[in-house]
């Protein structure tokens, strides 16, 4: 490795890497940490944050090989002492380098998925625009582990294909069945895209809801300031009793988002019902 790990985070990484160099062999090209680990520090319920690029994609036993073998270093959050839970993404480098919209991503890896996994349920490959926001983050702020630096390795991602993705993301929460279950997850990160439409930049969860915070009325401020107060560790995590509430705090927030990025956003983000 090329640099320092944070300590809280070195062993776990070091067995990570060895399992993708096991089943990657050849393909292997970089490893790139990014997010909280680096961007304001892990918080009770940070994953950590891996990019792996490879030269060429992965046959079907070899992505299902890898994904069951990473259940076995990560841990759902606050369930092990000595794990974190991991985010783990894989990218063959032709398909993102030259970019174009939307990107293709070859596998991904998180503790949301560990039912399906277990029960043998394997996503494919497939469309990933959040790797938009994925490769602009590891071209920002990110640390090689393997190979070299993002900023070396992928292009920059066009400010356009940046307010796309963000108005593609809307499209997920359109009901309460979108939602159920994720409230916490699902307010902070409209708080990071009405952050980001508003800046062009990416911040941290907790950093993007102060930010919002100070510009939202206040009968909507209770919901992002539990769901920010859980992301800490601060308080319990009780917004599935707010039905109502963040159900009316997705809708602000989606329409402040349109507005900000114009009227042709308005046409985007029709797929589906309103919350």
């Amino acid at each position: 490795m090329k640099n320092v790990l944070p300590a809280e985070v070195s062993t776990q990484l070091s067995q990570v890497l060895d399992m993708v160099e096991h089943h990657l062999a050849s393909a292997f090209v970089a490893a790139h940490l990014y997010g909280s680990a680096l961007d304001g520090g892990l918080k009770p319920y940070s994953d950590i944050d891996v990019l792996v690029t490879a030269d060429r994609r992965l046959d079907d036993a070899v992505r299902q090989a890898l994904l069951l073998d990473l259940l076995t270093v990560s841990a759902p959050p606050g369930q092990s002492e000595a794990l974190r839970a991991m985010e783990v993404t894989v990218v063959v480098r032709s398909d993102v380098v030259p970019w174009r919209y939307p990107p293709r991503r070859e596998l991904q890896f998180g503790e949301w998925l560990r039912a399906d996994l277990l029960s043998g349920i394997f996503e494919p490959a497939g469309v990933d625009p959040d790797l938009a926001i994925l490769l602009t983050q590891a071209r920002r702020h990110s640390m090689a582990l393997i190979g070299p630096a993002a900023k070396e390795l992928f292009d920059p991602v066009p400010e356009d294909d940046l307010y796309r993705v963000l108005l593609d993301t809307l499209k997920l929460w359109n009901s309460f069945p979108d939602w159920e279950g994720d409230e916490r997850n699902v307010v902070l990160t409209l708080a990071r895209i009405w952050f980001s439409a508003a800046t062009g930049k990416i911040m941290p969860k907790n950093i993007a809801a102060d930010w919002v915070m100070e510009r939202l009325p206040i009968e909507h401020q209770p919901v992002l300031r539990e769901a920010r107060q859980a992301y800490l560790g601060q308080t319990e995590d009780r917004l599935a009793c707010r039905a109502d509430e963040v159900a009316e705090f997705i809708l602000f927030v989606k329409h402040k988002v349109i507005e900000l990025l114009g009227t042709n956003a308005n046409a985007s983000t029709t797929d589906g019902n309103s919350p």
